[in-house]
């Protein structure tokens, strides 16, 4: 890790409590007065939620019932990888937002479900948050 550019890891299955992990932290952040740049996991998905639907359904159809989203096939690994790396070397990476909700698909203007387009991240921020 960078001492220069810290990373915050926080990570578990659905329902574990990571958001209520990652909701403290903000609280202390701002709290602190600190600049955190942050990235969610799903940012690292490879599939949309429509194409995740029909590999599921693929690799079922082809005997494989250990696919899920959390397959290392499911996930970008050497893109969260090099974000990491960018962002402890420079203090800046990039990522993206899996739109979740119909909630959210207000805020990003595009449906459920899909990726927003990749973006930089980082500038001025003290450190990055991962959850």
């Amino acid at each position: 890790m960078s001492a220069n550019h810290p990373i915050i890891s926080v990570v578990g299955s659905s329902g574990a409590g990571t958001s209520t992990v990652r909701h403290t932290f903000e609280q202390i952040f701002r709290r602190e007065g600190i600049e955190a740049a942050m990235i969610e996991g799903d940012a690292f998905h490879r599939f949309d939620r429509a194409a995740m639907k029909a590999e599921m359904e693929r690799r079922i159809a082809a005997g494989d019932h250990t696919f899920s989203h959390f397959s290392m096939e499911a996930n970008l690994l050497d893109e969260l990888e090099a974000q990491f790396k960018a962002y402890a070397e420079t203090g800046r990476c990039r990522s993206r937002t899996y739109v979740h909700s119909d909630e959210e698909a207000v805020v990003h203007a595009m449906p459920p479900g899909q990726f927003t387009d990749w973006r930089k991240i980082g500038e001025g921020s003290e450190l990055l948050f991962y959850e």
